[in-house]
């Protein structure tokens, strides 16, 4: 009887120990999307954490639109954090197609299947993202000023809460010189950019102050969608000696459109960004966006596996900037730049 008793027990503890076991492994070795458990608190790791306890992590990336300069941002996000994570990471990606509306669904997936981090890739995205959620860690990538897109009246730098991220922008007061130096007799300059699009507003504003300062004479030409780029784009040549696009989405994805009304009227395009001058510009203090995303990659790491506070993380700018010419453009316009210029593919 005393044997038939202790064989039961040892039965039910090896159930127990097996039970316990599934369970353990269920957590760890199951799917990387948290979602299964209500919470992404399972794959938050505690601060000083070196990552060595094998998390897995499930980033939603949100992007506004497919371009060269956003999905080499993308990319280079991406690559940073699967060279340090393997397979221990996965992504949830979502195109808007140009369209701000459609990243809320995006973001609302995201929600869903209770991701670890978003990026958002441009301004949009980004908005999109702090509106949806305070406790998931966003960062944002291609975005130009987080002040503006954010509405932050006292600017120091760093977001808070929980979005920190990398800017795209070239500093506009070297951009002024650089149109300076490349046209230094003309008199009028006409901005032209998306009104809907409060980056590019901020930037226009702002070289618009160090380009008055300089002599020009400044005029805004703002478009309101695809619709009247091609007109307003006309009555900005017929008034300017030099036009000047900042890294504006709408214009990003339109460059065909503005080639085909300011080549035939002869007028440059100095343009806040590479992939913009390769469309349609002459010339362009640029960044890479592949290194502002491999930035934002860095970021991520830090959060997911060290435990890094987004709150107190500084939006990171890209550490160097290079003159750039499109050759193309410039020989159809006669224009030669000067030495410390590097010529561009059109196709880049």
């Amino acid at each position: 009887m005393k044997k038939k008793l202790f064989t039961l027990l040892l039965a039910s503890a090896m159930t127990l120990s097996l039970a316990a076991c599934g369970g353990t492994n269920g957590q760890v070795g199951g799917s990387s999307n948290s979602s299964a458990n209500g919470s992404n608190s399972a794959n938050q790791p505690s601060a000083g954490s070196n990552g060595g306890s094998g998390q897995s992590y499930t980033i939603g990336i949100c992007q506004l639109a497919p371009h060269p300069a956003l999905d080499a941002a993308t990319q280079g996000f991406k690559d940073t954090l699967t060279e340090k994570l393997g397979d221990r990471v996965k992504f949830s990606e979502g195109n808007a197609g140009g369209e701000a509306n459609n990243c809320i669904p995006i973001v609302d997936g995201f929600l869903s299947e209770n991701v670890d981090l978003i990026l958002a890739n441009a301004t949009s995205p980004l908005q999109t993202a702090a509106s949806a959620t305070s406790e998931i860690p966003i960062l944002g990538t291609s975005v130009t000023d987080y002040a503006t897109a954010l509405g932050i009246d006292s600017w120091t730098g760093t977001v808070g809460g929980n979005i920190s991220g990398t800017s795209d922008l070239a500093p506009l007061d070297q951009q002024a010189e650089m149109l300076r130096e490349l046209f230094p007799d003309a008199k009028n300059v006409g901005l032209l950019y998306c009104s809907g699009e409060p980056n590019s507003v901020y930037q226009v504003e702002v070289i618009s102050q160090a380009l008055t300062g300089m002599g020009y004479t400044c005029t805004n030409f703002a478009f309101t969608d695809v619709n009247d780029i091609a007109s307003v784009t006309q009555s900005a040549c017929d008034s300017s000696d030099v036009i000047y696009i900042p890294t504006d989405n709408t214009a990003a994805n339109n460059t065909e459109a503005i080639a085909n009304v300011v080549l035939p009227a002869g007028v440059p395009v100095i343009a806040g960004e590479q992939g913009i001058c390769s469309g349609c510009g002459v010339a362009s203090l640029s960044i890479s966006y592949y290194e502002i995303g491999q930035m934002a990659g860095e970021m991520a790491y830090d959060i997911l596996v060290n435990g890094a506070d987004i709150s107190t993380m500084a939006v990171q700018t890209a550490p160097t900037v290079t003159k750039v010419f499109n050759e193309a453009n410039c020989k159809a316009l006669n224009i030669t730049p000067p030495e410390g210029y590097t010529a561009i593919s059109t196709e880049s």
